[in-house]
């Protein structure tokens, strides 16, 4: 199937990291041509920096960043900075400050084949920028040196760039495989972006380390004055040393907090973000904006509490406030067209539209939203149980949200003795496992799925013929309009599909999500008579979950081993060997029980090479499921050496 290419720069906000990382990946492959880029937060974990006056507490910023994340990040801004047709998947991270557009522009370095680059100085400049010499270990964000050639590997891409001199002349550059050195094609000119964000030239950082020593000086004497002496030594000790660094380097640890000096902003005045790098034509769509709106309008306030108390004891000067993400106010002003995409829009979206929406009602199959009934509570159970039976025999399945997390193990557990095939979906269930419960209550291994929260998205069950809802006159957030519309829409994948509600009486919510049900529906009926169309199940296959992940893993393997294809086409991926086995330890069960200690280590190295290579290729499920083995085995290998086997 063709899809149109953006006629502009697009951003695609979406509520979390895994929604973000599956958007960049559809549409990789519907926008081949395109540089489709992801931007989320690049931590895998976050503590950050914090006083808890109460009990005198002062927790220190700690963090582990994911590399290949930070690559990518840098490839979003440095493809906004260098071409069109790019799109952007990111999470509602991107609304938090970033080095400034200008700057980061700036501060690249262009090289063309036939110019006069003195080696030397392209070597200062690669410096200047934050990137470092490792002659032994070639790792992104450092270059080496071998006589007249030069070679980097981008904080942005996956390739090295070679380049090769005659005196001071660049003769040729060439983009080339990191480990192999094999030479994927050779360019006319290239650009080299900095290797980080915050970066500033020399005379911007002698004008921000003037005007922080300034704010230093007049802070102290606040605090001086007000008598607070622990306060004003513990905020001269960490300015003097966070100064003296960036004098010495040009960076220190947290430098993010002195960005409104960098950029030369004035007190109180919006960051730079990844807003700031797209140009003004640009096109925002915001997906499942009933829940990324309010993301967007929650993350000043959660930001600015935590830094008011780091100001206030000492910590940080007040600058640091202004290293945040947007207001919502803010944000507004930043975006011109913009889609709002959700099944269940929030009042925002439909106040800025006056109203009016789109609506893709009918289905290319035929499918019809799923009646609804309402039962009563009294003797809810054993009606439930005689459904599922009914449900069993006609191999179909069924989904059962209860309110809470005790209510559901117990009908689990009752439904067990009942002699019913049921399995338990909760939030301790990591996200691999959930993919796994859904495919085998697909498969026919169980036939009733119980859960708090059946709402996420991605739940695309055609077996399903039955969503089964307890306690829905309960109103609250799992009972409201939309969490009750988006549960219904669970059973609109199956010709046969139905919603039961067990309720004493109708609330307003359950009155709302019914009558648009109806209305749905109705208008699906009404259309599918018009045209002859005989409704038709949702043929999916039922490996697709899984075979993603699989695939995805060969297609890993398969560019690490062939070299030649890496990333020769941006966004797109290598064909994997079929058949391979991902990881007998992860995925066929191995035994590990009888291995000997060498072989148990050799098995957690090469799993945590695929570990990193899953999480290169933004298969983070698969990663964590890596991880999971890895530390099962490492506890498998300290249990031998406690034992002094080997």
């Amino acid at each position: 199937m063709a899809h149109r290419a953006p006629a502009a720069p697009t951003l695609v906000m979406e509520p979390n990291k895994t929604l973000a990382a599956q958007m960049a990946n559809e549409l990789r492959e519907m926008l081949p041509h395109n540089a489709v880029e992801y931007f989320v937060s690049y931590y895998d974990y976050y503590q950050p920096e914090a006083y808890i006056a109460q009990t005198d507490t002062y927790i220190e910023k700690d963090s582990s960043i994911n590399d290949d994340v930070e690559r990518l990040r840098h490839s979003a801004t440095s493809a906004l900075l260098s071409r069109r047709d790019v799109v952007v998947v990111a999470s509602v991270s991107c609304i938090y400050g970033l080095g400034t557009p200008q700057s980061y522009l700036d501060r690249s370095v262009e090289l063309r084949v036939g110019s006069e680059v003195p080696r030397d100085g392209l070597l200062r400049l690669l410096v200047d920028v934050q990137y470092t010499r490792n002659d032994l270990s070639f790792t992104r964000g450092s270059f080496r040196v071998r006589g007249d050639t030069v070679e980097i590997i981008p904080s942005y891409e996956e390739l090295a760039v070679r380049i090769e001199f005659f005196g001071d002349e660049i003769e040729a550059l060439y983009y080339l495989h990191p480990l192999t050195g094999e030479v994927i094609r050779q360019v006319d000119s290239l650009r080299i972006f900095p290797a980080t964000h915050y970066v500033a030239g020399p005379e911007r950082m002698a004008h921000a380390i003037s005007t922080i020593e300034g704010e230093l000086a007049e802070r102290l004497a606040e605090l001086e004055a007000q008598g607070k002496l622990l306060e004003a030594q513990r905020l001269r000790m960490r300015t003097n040393y966070d100064v003296e660094m960036m004098r010495q380097v040009g960076f220190c640890s947290g430098i993010e907090n002195y960005s409104r000096h960098i950029d030369g902003r004035g007190p109180g005045s919006p960051p730079a973000t990844l807003l700031d790098y797209f140009p003004e034509d640009f096109l925002l769509v915001i997906d499942e904006s009933h829940v990324t709106v309010p993301q967007i309008g929650g993350m000043y306030e959660g930001d600015i509490s935590r830094k008011r108390n780091l100001v206030e004891y000492g910590f940080r000067l007040p600058s640091a406030c202004d290293n945040r993400p947007l207001t919502w106010e803010e944000f507004a002003t930043r975006i011109g067209q913009t889609v709002y995409l959700s099944a269940t829009p929030g009042p925002y979206e439909l106040s800025q539209s006056g109203g009016e929406f789109v609506e893709q009602v009918i289905r290319p199959t035929g499918l019809v939203d799923p009646k609804v009934v309402v039962k009563p509570t009294k003797g809810q159970i054993d009606d439930l149980i005689g459904e599922i039976r009914k449900r069993a025999d006609a191999d179909q399945r069924v989904l059962v949200t209860t309110l809470t997390k005790k209510m559901a193990e117990d009908l689990t557990d009752y439904l067990l003795e009942m002699g019913i095939r049921v399995r338990y979906l909760h939030s301790e269930v990591d996200t691999l496992r959930r993919v796994e419960l859904l495919r085998q209550l697909r498969l026919g291994d169980y036939d009733v799925l119980v859960g708090i929260n059946l709402l996420r998205e991605g739940l695309d069950l055609p077996e399903v013929s039955l969503v089964s809802i307890l306690d829905a006159d309960k109103e609250g957030f799992l009972r409201s309009s939309r969490s009750l519309i988006q549960t219904i829409g669970r059973a609109a994948r199956n010709v046969s599909g139905e919603v039961h509600m067990y309720a004493d009486k109708i609330t307003d919510s359950m009155k709302e999500a019914i009558d648009e049900t109806e209305r749905r529906r109705a208008k699906q009926i009404a259309y599918n008579q018009a045209n002859g169309i005989d409704p038709q199940p949702l043929r999916k296959k039922i490996a697709d979950i899984l075979d993603q992940v699989y695939r995805e893993a060969d297609d890993t393997e398969a560019v690490e081993i062939g070299g030649s294809g890496r990333n020769a086409s941006r966004g797109r991926r290598a064909q994997g060997a079929p058949g391979r086995a991902v990881s007998a330890g992860v995925f066929e069960g191995r035994d590990t029980s009888n291995m000997p200690r060498a072989e148990l280590a050799d098995l957690i190295k090469d799993l945590t090479e695929q570990m990193m290579a899953a999480a290169r290729d933004l298969q983070f499920e698969l990663a964590a499921r890596f991880r999971d083995e890895i530390a099962d085995l490492k506890k498998e290998l300290r249990g031998m050496d406690a034992a002094g086997l080997k």
